[in-house]
């Protein structure tokens, strides 16, 4: 169950880009879940944090690795950590949410790439991934706050 979770249910086993796959897994989470209250997606994203913690520490032990490529759980709790600030029922910011996640993620920036390289087993796989989350969640607020969602959908 650990590996299936891991995996986002095997979007990690991608042999092209495992964690990009796995962030596009949570877009149509994000967006099935537009209709409920702030304070619930972030107990749900909360929640999928820390089902990811977990399933990560276990299967890498299970697996014998160390940060897994095929563990995406992480990319799917940082995307929902993301889109808390901002709208999920248009195309616009789930995209604008998608790539700035992505952006943070691979790039790394402070604190990111010290939670990636000095916290152990699961919680390592997965904070950093939820620090990206919440520079990305950044981005999205100030978008949201000046309206940019607004300008797209009257276009």
């Amino acid at each position: 169950m650990a590996k299936a979770l891991a995996t986002a249910f095997g979007a990690g086993y991608s042999p092209v880009a495992p964690g990009t796959c796995g962030t596009a897994v949570a877009v149509p989470i994000a967006f099935l879940l537009a209709g409920i209250a702030t304070w619930q997606f972030v107990a749900v994203a909360i929640a999928v944090t820390a089902i990811a913690i977990l399933s990560a520490h276990y299967a890498d032990r299970a697996w014998g690795t160390e940060d897994s490529q095929k563990i995406v759980i992480d990319e799917v709790a940082g995307y929902l950590v993301t889109m808390i600030p901002a709208p999920r029922d248009h195309w616009a910011p789930l995209l604008a949410g998608f790539i700035a996640f992505r952006f943070f993620d691979i790039v790394k920036p402070p604190p990111v790439r010290w939670l990636d390289d000095n916290l152990p087993g699961g919680w390592g796989v997965v904070l950093d991934d939820i620090a990206a989350g919440v520079m990305a969640g950044v981005v999205m607020g100030v978008a949201t706050y000046f309206g940019a969602w607004d300008a797209i959908a009257g276009l």
